[in-house]
């Protein structure tokens, strides 16, 4: 069912966006096809549709989104054999990760506190520690907007899995529905050691408590930087999962550490997290974000690439 004027705000983790005029809350293929059908019959374009997950690496503009906003929430998860997970796009990553320890399964542990949900991750090839899901997903289920009742399935080769990308981020009319994603058995104990790891990183290296859209640019492909650069930050570059510049580390040494625009802040704690920690609005977090290209292309001539989706 399409509901009226709901807000965005309160469908993401930045906690920022204006109201959706039309929105549906999708928990099966079905529904998918209903909706459809229903924004057919009030005479819009299906390209007039945002497809959102959780709700993570989004940012809505304040004045809100004059369409119609289908939120999947196709909550499912099920062990097939010994080694195999499907979960439906709408099952929370947390949810995912910890069904896995819970089965014994190793493989995805890096993605312990990750936020949004498994089709979201699966459309920007979310990564974390070295791990992708990419490494684990061997097959995605999708529809396309001009025939829901279609499933089409792709193997992992055919998603087209790249740096934060898939081919469901760089094609649209499509919807993911579900994944499955092979993993290792593996020891329960060590499986739990390492999500506490993982997850207790995230605490003390990121500013968790304030609502953020995660990284707000991608990390820069060490063969995008010149020869001295690569040898004076040889200490700093780290695989994710190729070597890379952390965006971190260039936005520290532009001095954009700590500064504000309106209600957004550049974190102290990790400067690529761009924080709403005083009712920031959209522009305000847009500004941010064009300070902080600017003063990077200053300092390091590096063009920077934003992670986040900026509607």
């Amino acid at each position: 069912m399409i509901e009226r004027k709901i807000l965005l705000k309160e469908h993401t983790t930045y906690r920022i966006g204006g109201p959706a005029a039309y929105f549906s809350k999708v928990e099966t293929r079905e529904d998918i096809g209903r909706t459809l059908a229903e924004w057919k019959a009030l005479g819009r374009e299906m390209s007039e549709i945002f497809i959102m997950g959780g709700g993570a690496n989004v940012l809505f503009p304040d004045s809100g989104f004059d369409g119609l906003i289908m939120k999947i929430a196709i909550d499912r998860i099920e062990l097939i054999g010994s080694d195999l997970i499907e979960a439906g796009a709408g099952t929370k990553m947390k949810d995912v990760v910890e069904f896995a320890a819970t089965s014994g399964l190793t493989g995805i542990e890096w993605a312990s506190g990750l936020p949004g949900y498994l089709g979201g991750a699966i459309r920007g090839n979310a990564g974390a520690f070295g791990g992708e899901m990419k490494d684990s997903v061997i097959q995605v289920e999708s529809v396309r907007f001009s025939e829901p009742d279609f499933i089409i399935k792709r193997g992992n080769t055919e998603c087209d899995f790249g740096y934060r990308s898939s081919i469901y981020k760089t094609e649209g009319g499509e919807v993911i529905i579900g994944a499955k994603i092979r993993l290792i058995p593996g020891d329960r104990d060590e499986i739990t050691k390492k999500m506490v790891e993982y997850a207790a990183y995230r605490k003390e290296h990121q500013p968790l408590e304030f609502p953020s859209a995660g990284s707000t640019f991608k990390n820069v492909d060490v063969r995008m930087i010149s020869d001295d650069q690569k040898r004076e930050w040889a200490s700093v570059i780290k695989m994710d999962p190729f070597p890379v510049i952390p965006v971190a580390f260039l936005l520290s040494e532009a001095g954009l550490k700590g500064k504000r625009v309106g209600g957004a802040t550049i974190s102290e704690k990790h400067p690529n997290f761009f924080v709403n920690d005083q009712d920031a609005t959209a522009e305000d977090v847009k500004k941010l974000i064009t300070l902080a290209k600017e003063k990077v292309k200053e300092k390091f001539n590096i063009d920077i690439e934003p992670e986040i989706q900026i509607i």
